[in-house]
């Protein structure tokens, strides 16, 4: 090998150096590897892929969404995070290059007589200009691997803003989710409460009448007493729902954007591609956030390993100095030196051991969290696979309790201004048929709320 071509490969490595990063292979997720159920094996575009406009269709929970992205407080603060860790980034990437400042100065001293050699007071005035540059040589990558570090949060500050956004979507789709429950269950005490006082009414008129007894009266009081009871909660849990939507959409919110409009008309669909559990890896954000700190821990080691290494900086100063100002930049007044350091950890009393041994145990962390995350969302889908699968079952079972208890109702009703029966029995099938309703207004909202885990559990509500 030439001479030049030695020289010219030494320089290359000088300035490429090595890297101290161990490698990193993916931890094993910890998971099986298929999903249970039928709807497991359906097949379509992949919901991380779909826009939550197109998954939320009723308009005006579209429209709470839109707000709440332009105006929630959390998402805005992750989204300054972000910005954040993307200037740290660049702080710790401005330190692979070298750093040049320049600078001027004036001095102006005066010497006493009794001090200056000629016996009489001096004034002396001088000017430098000049410029510094410094640079550290990587030889053993301990700025890279911070700069990988660096690299690596910035990523994972992107993925946790994005799993906030899908947080924030599924929650405002909750909450309007139960605003609309609530204002379902408030009309149905309405409408019962009229129905119960009309009722209250007629035994009052056979108690007159001496068809009733004064207990039927008794009864039928209870009964509207409960309902108004009932109202007043539903009322404030009304006024509650409409207080945390406010929150989450972070505005004052308009009247027509709370209208009740009913639970089933949020049209939100389970028919989603759930596809295989390492599908999960690249589409939860919050997976992806938690795979970049760990390749960020993992480059942390790499700059805890270079630590123990010499480190080798250059640093140049080139100046003009004069008695003038005039005659700074004259010729003879130029000025130069070159430093070239080397810094060789020798006693450190286990420092630079100790920062190794956070920093492998940080990686540890990291893996746990990361297979935490991916145990988390593979619960999670199971979770929502499991509802999709029995929700419907049970939702017809309650529009059958439903229907029966209206008809075990009617009847009892019917039997008792016949005089066969006591108003007792009117007075249990009416609260049977009371809680079945309160009960398929409750399901429908958990059965709704199913939906909205299931597509958020499968990466969906990030894209805009």
């Amino acid at each position: 090998m030439s001479a030049n071509k030695l020289i010219i490969l030494t320089t290359s490595l000088l300035l490429t150096g090595c890297s101290m990063i161990p490698p990193l292979e993916r931890p094993a997720p910890a998971v099986a590897g298929t999903f249970a159920g039928a709807a497991a094996g359906k097949s379509g575009e992949a919901a991380a892929d779909i826009d939550w406009q197109v998954f939320y269709r009723e308009p005006h929970l579209r429209q709470l969404i839109e707000l709440a992205l332009a105006n929630n407080r959390d998402l805005r603060v992750s989204v300054l995070n972000v910005e954040v860790v993307r200037a740290q980034y660049r702080i710790q990437r401005a330190d692979l290059l070298p750093s040049i400042s320049g600078q001027a100065t004036m001095s102006k001293a005066r010497t006493p007589a009794d001090l200056s050699s000629t016996g009489q007071a001096l004034n002396s005035r001088s000017y430098v200009a000049g410029g510094l540059a410094s640079y550290e040589l990587d030889l053993f990558g301990r700025v890279r691997s911070l700069n990988e570090q660096a690299l690596e949060q910035f990523f994972a500050s992107t993925e946790t803003r994005k799993a906030a956004q899908i947080s924030l979507i599924g929650e405002v789709a909750n909450a309007w989710l139960a605003l609309q429950a609530d204002q379902e269950l408030r009309q149905l005490t309405v409408d019962t409460l009229a129905s119960q006082r009309e009722s209250l009414k007629i035994v009052q008129a056979g108690f007159t009448n001496e068809t009733s007894s004064s207990l039927d009266v008794a009864q039928a009081e209870t009964s509207v007493r409960q309902a108004e009871a009932n109202l007043a909660q539903y009322d404030r849990q009304v006024k509650q729902d409409i207080n945390a939507l406010t929150l989450l959409v972070g505005q004052p919110l308009q009247a027509d954007l709370l209208v009740p409009v009913g639970i089933e008309t949020s049209a939100l669909t389970t028919d989603l591609p759930v596809g295989l559990p390492s599908d999960l890896l690249t589409r939860r954000p919050d997976i992806m956030a938690a795979e970049h700190s760990l390749l960020a821990a993992n480059a942390n080691i790499g700059a805890a390993r270079a630590a123990f290494f010499p480190r080798i900086s250059l640093t140049a100063e080139g100046s003009s100095s004069s008695a003038s100002l005039s005659g700074l930049f004259d010729a003879g007044s130029a000025a130069w030196s070159f430093v070239p350091t080397i810094t060789v950890p020798i006693f450190d009393f286990g420092r630079n051991q100790a920062n190794l041994d956070v920093a492998t145990i940080s990686k540890d962390i990291e893996i746990a969290n990361y297979q935490k995350a991916i145990q988390t969302a593979f619960r999670e889908v199971s979770d929502a696979l499991d509802g999709v699968e029995t929700y419907d079952r049970q939702k017809k079972a309650q529009l059958g309790l439903v229907q029966s208890s209206s008809t075990a109702y009617t009847l009892s009703q019917k039997r008792y201004r016949e005089g066969v029966d006591s108003y007792l029995n009117v007075l249990v099938n009416q609260r049977s048929l009371y809680a079945a309703q309160e009960d398929l207004i409750r399901l429908q909202l958990a059965q709704a709320n199913n939906a909205v885990s299931f597509y958020r559990s499968l990466g969906g509500g990030w894209k805009v």
